[in-house]
């Protein structure tokens, strides 16, 4: 490939270039500060994967502070099953000598650290990794120039990394070009100023760092990739559903759903309000519900907690609504830009009296779509609120996936405003029930009535104590019906033998990955994903009675009894004694090492492997 605007070794005899070596993935972990712009890189890298057809999967760190801080972007590209953002970096890009320290020991030995030379000092006895100094910030004021100063240093650093793994120039400068093809000109004009300088940048130390990714093999008829974040294709996944109304508040990492409804929704001819706080917000949603049209709100912990009287009237007066909650790191305020999976039991109990309702956690980006979907669906044919329980790992984290088939997925609901005939019930105890918006006209005159009160069939207020049971057994039933429409989850790895990890929402990828390094040290183990948290399978004992072990993976503290959340579930439905706990509360997601390594001593499993590739698949340790 020729560099872009490239003038390396003018007027000399050129050095010849090694072969770049060929390889199946990377893991690039980028270090900085917020300000820096780096999870621009990651994301360019990670669209440019989507668009080339190959696997990829980030992760990021962003401070919780408004003055910003250290943040880092990671990123894994490439061919294959990735279905993590890697344990260790085979590419560590340090700008701050904080960025260095703070990161050097993510880099496996043979990695490659390339660094700011204008503002990183490393260990000169560190020779277990390539380190390549280039001077980003001045050369990036250099090829810039004017009043930009160094605000390009990014994307002159996308233009390094293009350079180290031969990237497709032609589509990273498209995609620069839709990123900032909004804004002025010059933008446009200094970001390729700054791309094509770090492109051609003639650093000596890169003619030993050059690579090449693995093409993926031709799929005939397979459906263009998508790229993007999970909060997207959850908003998106409403949208296809025929959501076209809903309210919310502002909070991290819930927003850009509330963002991005608010803009998309008008143009299906729906409305999404942003209110004054939590409990406006889900009034609000249950409002346009009452009025027929299925409605959507969200927050994340805390605002699910503000949210919990409206949401135990939605219950009473079995109104269809759509609840999104993006965990995050608490209780209160706690971590708001870090990972944790502690709301599963607000989710599900989290209210006053016995106020059942379903609760869904998408275990991938893709799935947050689908997820979504079918979440739309039972709220609807169950009128029933529906929490759809995801976390700051995948709002945040990159993946690219088959293009949905909008076509044939795409539905369009309309408030039924049609007379309903006599005898009409909205509550009736033996069947489903049924809504009627208001201005349904009521042919025999009997109109009926929705209320957070305990109700009779028509929703008129009543305390008769066999009513009041009878319509607590029907609510509940109702949830236990829905079970029936779930499939049974699929169970990877071996269907039988030592041990059955169990998981749900963002820790899917890790476990997955660490059923294979668990399986070439000879234990026999599957991998069992729980997406309907509540109500569960009622089979899954089943699938429990074929392993020896069972440890649930979640991220969230083991409490005053020793489980997890979603453990202290299990051994309440299916009361088995193997069901054990493997969690934490760090913050960051699970490492697919951490997991085997948590397992192996759970289970004193000694012979267990627990590091697989720890040597970079990259350079020879040398130093420029």
């Amino acid at each position: 490939m020729v560099a872009p605007n490239s003038n390396e070794n003018s007027g000399a005899t050129p050095a010849k270039t090694p072969a770049p070596r060929t390889l199946n993935d990377v893991v690039i972990r980028l270090a900085g500060n917020s300000q820096d712009g780096i999870q621009a890189i990651g994301g360019f890298l990670a669209r440019l994967a989507g668009r080339s057809a190959q696997e990829v999967m980030t992760y990021m760190t962003i401070p919780s502070t408004i003055s910003g801080g250290p943040s880092i972007f990671q990123v894994r590209m490439g061919t294959g099953d990735i279905q993590s953002s890697g344990d260790r970096a085979d590419v560590l890009v340090a700008f701050y000598q904080h960025s260095y320290e703070s990161h050097r020991s993510s880099l496996r030995p043979g990695g490659v650290l390339l660094y700011d030379s204008d503002n990183v000092q490393p260990n000169p006895g560190d020779n277990e990794v390539t380190a390549v100094g280039v001077p980003m910030t001045s050369a990036t004021v250099e090829a810039v120039g004017g009043s930009s100063k160094e605000k390009g240093k990014n994307i002159y650093v996308l233009g390094l990394i293009a350079r180290m793994f031969d990237l497709d120039v032609q589509k990273l400068t498209a995609l620069i070009k839709e990123r900032f093809g909004g804004k002025n000109e010059d933008i446009v004009r200094n970001a390729l100023l700054a791309f094509d300088a770090g492109y051609a940048y003639p650093a000596e130390g890169l003619r030993e760092c050059l690579y090449r990714l693995d093409q993926p093999a031709p799929r005939p008829g397979a459906r263009p990739q998508i790229t993007t974040d999970g909060n997207s294709a959850l908003t998106y996944g409403l949208i296809a559903a025929g959501v076209r109304h809903g309210a919310g508040y502002p909070i991290t990492p819930w927003s850009s759903i509330m963002e991005t409804l608010r803009v998309e929704l008008p143009k299906y001819g729906g409305i999404f309000v942003q209110c004054e706080d939590e409990i406006a917000a889900i009034s609000t949603a249950l409002g346009f519900s009452y009025g027929g049209n299925l409605a959507i709100t969200g927050s994340s912990g805390p605002g699910l907690s503000l949210k919990a009287e409206a949401l135990g009237w939605a219950v009473m007066a079995e109104m269809p609504l759509i609840v999104v909650n993006v965990q995050r790191g608490g209780p209160s305020t706690g971590l708001p830009t870090n990972i944790e999976q502690s709301d599963l039991m607000q989710a599900i109990y989290g209210s006053h009296g016995d106020a059942p309702r379903v609760v869904l956690a998408p275990r991938t980006v893709e799935d947050c779509f689908y997820t979504a979907l079918e979440a739309c669906r039972i709220a609807r044919e169950f009128s029933t609120p529906v929490i759809i329980l995801t976390d700051q790992a995948l709002a945040t984290r990159i993946e690219a996936f088959d293009e949905p088939d909008l076509e044939r997925l795409m539905v369009t609901v309309k408030a039924d405003l049609s007379p309903r005939p006599t005898g009409f019930k909205p509550y009736p105890l033996t069947g489903p029930t049924r809504h009627a918006p208001p201005g349904s006209v009521m042919e025999d005159g009997k109109y009926p009535t929705v209320t957070g009160l305990e109700h009779d069939e028509l929703g008129h207020p009543t305390a008769n104590p066999a009513l009041h049971a009878a319509m607590t057994v029907k609510r509940r039933e109702k949830i236990k019906a829905v079970a029936a429409t779930f499939k049974s989850p699929p169970v990877f790895g071996d269907q039988s033998g030592d041990l059955l990890l169990v998981g749900w929402g963002c820790t899917f990828g890790p476990i997955h990955e660490a059923v294979g390094r668990l399986q070439s040290s000879g234990v026999k183990v599957g991998h069992l994903q729980i997406r309907h948290i509540h109500p569960l399978l009622p089979d899954l004992d089943k699938i429990f009675a074929r392993y020896k072990h069972i440890r649930v993976v979640e991220i969230n503290d083991e409490g005053l009894y020793g489980y997890g959340q979603l453990t202290t579930l299990l051994r309440a439905k299916f009361c088995n004694p193997e069901i054990q706990s493997i969690t934490k509360t760090d913050g960051l997601t699970f490492r697919v090492s951490e997991i085997v390594e948590l397992v192996a001593k759970n289970l004193g499993l000694a012979s267990i492997k627990t590091f697989a590739r720890a040597h970079s698949v990259l350079a020879t340790p040398t130093r420029t």
